[in-house]
Parts: structure tokens; C-alpha cells; sequence
């Protein structure tokens, strides 16, 4: 099977082709030509997430599924959420991102959040969503050269490194999009058109 994938976010193409290798060739906005300025202004995961696939179904006629992931942070009524990329302005700068997160959580003692990915898929005109949840705690500086957004601030539930340290191997088996799209490969492997 053969899947757009609509993201022009290198690290989360490569993400997604290495779980779902033997499944499903996912092929990018690249691929098909897209180079559109694909809208993204939904308040919500799910939102953005069906806004971007609608977008690719609509304009290039192709089955494709789209993602939007959010950090949410407990101490601060889960921002950023659907704002994480442009927390600190529209330029989806991480590192002026993470700062800005480190700014917020000065002083605060309660460090709990959680990624969350949520997947949109089109398939034979129906759309379906596929969420992933990681919890885990944000640390008061940053640790790692590895991941990318915010990955070096992150450490997941019962794990000791963040998720910038631990590396891609270990990370694409346990993170909030590795759960959603695990979701997603187990609906494609037992799809019948």
C-alpha cells in the first residue's frame, strides 16, 4: 500500500518510514509535487491533523494521512499544545521554543506533561484519527543532540534520559507518534478495501 504522507517536516517523514517499514510506502508532499502552503489554523490536534489530509485528498485526489503533535505541559493548562511549534512566534524556531517553555516553568514544582500525536487518515473516502500519548516530566535544562522540537526537555515515565539523549532507535519505539502510528499500521495491515 501506498500512503501521502502530508508533512514537509523532514524528521517526522523519516520518523514515520522507519516504523512503518514492511507496511506501507509513505511517500511525501515532495513526491506528489506539493508545495503548497498547506493551512494549519485548527484549534485542536485533530483539527489540523484532518485539515492537512482534507487538503491533500481535495487537491491532489490522493489517500493520505497527516499529524499534529502537542506538547502539554500540566502546569501550564497544557500549552502549548496545538501552539507548540510556534510557542515563541511563527518562525517554529525549537530552540526559542524551549526557552520560552523553560521561561514559563520557572518556579513551578509540578513538571508533569505529555506529548500527544494525533493521526488523520483518508482512505477510500472515509477519515479516521489514531492518537498517541507519551507522559512523562520536563527537566529545568536541556540534555541531548539528538530528536528534534522539543525532545531535549522531555524525559518520558520511566526513563531517566530525555528523549533528545536516548536516540532515534529507542525513541521510535516509545513515543507519542510511535503509538499512533503503530495504531495506524495496525489498521492498514488488516484493511480490506
Amino acid at each position: 500500500m501506498k500512503l501521502v504522507f502530508a508533512t514537509n517536516n523532514q524528521h517526522k517523514l523519516d520518523e514515520v518510514r522507519k516504523i512503518t517499514a514492511g507496511y506501507t510506502e509513505i511517500v511525501n508532499l515532495s513526491d506528489i509535487n506539493c508545495h503548497d502552503d498547506i493551512p494549519e489554523n485548527a484549534d485542536t490536534l485533530e483539527g489540523n491533523a484532518l485539515q492537512k489530509a482534507r487538503y491533500i485528498k481535495e487537491h491532489f485526489g490522493y489517500d493520505c494521512f497527516a499529524d499534529d503533535t502537542g506538547l502539554e505541559v500540566e502546569a501550564l493548562d497544557n500549552a502549548p499544545g496545538v501552539y507548540s511549534a510556534r510557542y515563541a512566534g511563527p518562525g517554529h524556531d525549537s530552540e526559542a521554543n524551549m526557552n520560552k517553555l523553560l521561561h514559563e516553568m520557572e518556579g513551578q514544582t509540578n513538571r508533569k506533561a505529555r506529548f500527544r500525536t494525533v493521526i488523520a487518515l483518508i482512505l477510500d473516502g472515509k477519515e479516521y484519527l489514531f492518537e498517541g500519548i507519551v507522559n512523562g516530566t520536563i527537566i529545568q535544562e536541556k540534555r541531548g543532540g539528538s530528536g528534534f522540537g522539543y525532545d531535549p526537555l522531555f524525559v518520558p515515565d520511566n526513563y531517566s534520559q530525555t528523549f533528545a539523549e536516548m536516540g532515534n532507535d529507542i525513541k521510535n519505539q516509545i513515543s507519542h507518534r510511535a503509538e499512533a502510528v503503530k495504531k495506524l499500521t495496525a489498521f492498514l495491515s488488516n484493511y480490506t478495501l
